[in-house]
């Protein structure tokens, strides 16, 4: 029954994925809540285990029909002969552990075809092992004041002396005139750039993100630092390069950083962190409110034991409308949004949000009534729905007291699919990004290559701040602004500029490509060092400043 659940598994798990099982399918064992409820209202659960239940029993009577069950219930064989059977699985058992690893499918230019090769369940038990990677052991690696020195050139680091040797921090000036708006971010779930008219999409799907984005700073051609929703909140709290394994989000010691909030935080701004399931799912509550943030949640399961450094405040179920297996839908979350805008308007306390949307999510269900695709029915009415949501909340607020003097920030936290013909595909990690209601800034294009982690010290510079940095991001519009983008899965790092590639795998691998955008194309080529080692550069110091606490607030 075991080998046939696992079957039917890993054919779902691809349908979503499109990859043998991962790191998502470890987190799956975690969080149950969420996933058994996606599950239960995505699938016909009955018909499915109703079917793997009579397909166990038809295989269980055809095998005992012919006797093949006898040899191993009735065997006579000694002990002797069974011990040396057993220690030799063990000790193939021991081998595969430790000496043969998941990668060794990976040959090939062609992610399908790698992941085909894989055994799911290998895979499986390789992410469970492999949930963090040391850098420091399993990628090519510069001395470590090189790697820092490269790292500050390419940041603009000029003040050396002033710093330490193994640090990024430094003091960044504006030459704009100083305003502080009230911020708040929607960080939009699964959402590819190409689902917008604006970047070819004809479905019409998005209406409302088209007409907001002919009336804001629009950043053309930004890609997402990973494939995950813990991705996109690492690149947009921390600003930082993916390091391997999993997200900063999920990690212990991940409290107390230098985060996105601590510059809003040093102006006088209470940050608030909304989501509209329970946030304990992948560390979310712990990580924000270790760095900050107060919480705003749905909190179905209060876990005994958690301690949170912010206030935490529960959305009651009054107050929810609708609400599928991730959780509330994105209206009712927005209404959330501005009831707390309302409250701290009325207190003269300016705010940052972070706003983690949910319903472009599979089960793909969403209110009835409110756009003319059925609820349930796939991607494409999920996305209409999320813009329709965006659509709703907009011309809510307009009328706010608060509204005039606020910046409103639509971000995709990354890609609805990251498969692709390329072990990492660059087309599926472009995301739309848009600066929306900021005073005194027309309508404008960002059309260089942008990281997700540019985008916050690319809004400070246009809000005039001055401010202590430890971020890794650049400011999209000065004149010295040298296109890059940084982003990666749980092993491999990419560090593109312009088109060269440069790709970081274990067992210390290089791969260079040059990329041609148009035909969505690698092609192998050889580099000179120097750009070699900006990638390497950029990880290194990474894992180095997160592992050595150079990221804690000092």
């Amino acid at each position: 029954m075991i080998s046939l659940f696992t079957f039917f598994a890993e054919l779902t798990f691809w349908q979503e994925f499109e990859s043998r099982f991962n790191f998502i399918a470890v987190d799956y064992l975690i969080y149950t809540y969420e996933v058994i409820n996606n599950i239960n209202e995505s699938y016909p659960l009955p018909i499915l285990i109703g079917s793997v239940i009579g397909l166990t029993i038809i295989v269980l009577y055809t095998f005992s029909k012919l006797h093949l069950f006898d040899f191993t219930f009735k065997s006579e064989t000694r002990f002797k002969p069974r011990l040396v059977a057993f220690s030799i699985i063990l000790i193939t058992l021991f081998c595969y552990s430790f000496f043969i690893t998941n990668s060794w499918a990976e040959k090939g230019d062609n992610r399908y075809k790698n992941e085909l090769a894989k055994a799911g369940v290998y895979s499986f038990f390789s992410a469970f092992k492999n949930n963090e990677l040391n850098y420091q052991e399993f990628y090519s690696l510069l001395n470590d004041d090189e790697a820092f020195r490269d790292i500050k050139a390419q940041l603009n680091i000029q003040q050396e002396n002033q710093f330490k040797a193994k640090s990024i921090h430094r003091y960044i000036k504006s030459t704009h005139t100083e305003q502080q708006p009230n911020v708040i971010m929607i960080t939009i779930e699964s959402f590819s750039a190409d689902f917008m008219n604006h970047f070819g999409n004809t479905r019409n799907i998005t209406p409302n993100l088209d007409l907001l984005a002919d009336s804001s700073i629009l950043f053309t051609d930004m890609y997402a630092t990973g494939t995950r929703t813990v991705r996109g909140m690492e690149a947009l709290t921390l600003a930082i390069p993916p390091t391997p394994g999993s997200s900063i989000v999920r990690r212990p010691n991940n409290n107390h950083l230098f985060t996105i909030g601590s510059v809003f935080e040093n102006k006088g701004y209470q940050s608030t962190f909304f989501y509209g399931g329970d946030g304990y799912f992948d560390n979310m509550n712990q990580y924000f409110s270790g760095n900050g943030y107060d919480i705003v949640d749905r909190g179905r399961n209060l876990t005994v034991g958690d301690k949170y450094e912010t206030n935490r405040k529960l959305i009651p179920d009054e107050e929810v409308s609708f609400e599928n297996a991730w959780g509330i839908s994105d209206g009712d979350l927005y209404n959330q949004v501005i009831k707390d805008a309302d409250l701290k308007f009325s207190h003269h306390q300016k705010f940052y949000d972070f706003v983690m949307t949910t319903s472009n999510h599979r089960p793909f269900t969403y209110p009835s009534g409110k756009i003319d695709i059925p609820s349930g029915s796939g991607r494409e009415g999920a996305v209409k729905y999320t813009d329709y949501a965006i659509g709703d909340f907009i011309n809510k607020i307009k009328n706010k007291a608060w509204f005039k003097n606020t910046v409103i920030i639509f971000v995709a936290d990354h890609c609805a699919s990251s498969a692709g013909k390329n072990e990492i595909d660059i087309s599926k990690y472009h995301i739309p990004c848009m600066i929306y209601n900021l005073k005194g800034t027309a309508h404008q294009n960002i059309n260089q290559m942008t990281s997700q982690i540019d985008l916050y010290p690319t809004l400070f510079d246009l809000l005039g701040w001055n401010y202590d940095s430890n971020f890794y991001g650049l400011n999209a519009l000065v004149q010295n602004y040298s296109p890059r983008i940084i982003l990666g899965t749980y092993q491999k790092l990419a560090y593109m500029k312009k088109d060269s590639l440069v790709i970081l795998s274990p067992q210390r691998q290089v791969e260079t490509y040059i990329y041609n955008k148009e035909s969505n194309e690698q092609k192998p080529a050889h580099f000179p060092k120097p750009i070699i080692k900006h990638a390497i550069a950029n990880y290194q110091t990474a894992y180095d400043l997160f592992k050595n606490d150079g990221l804690k607030i000092k």
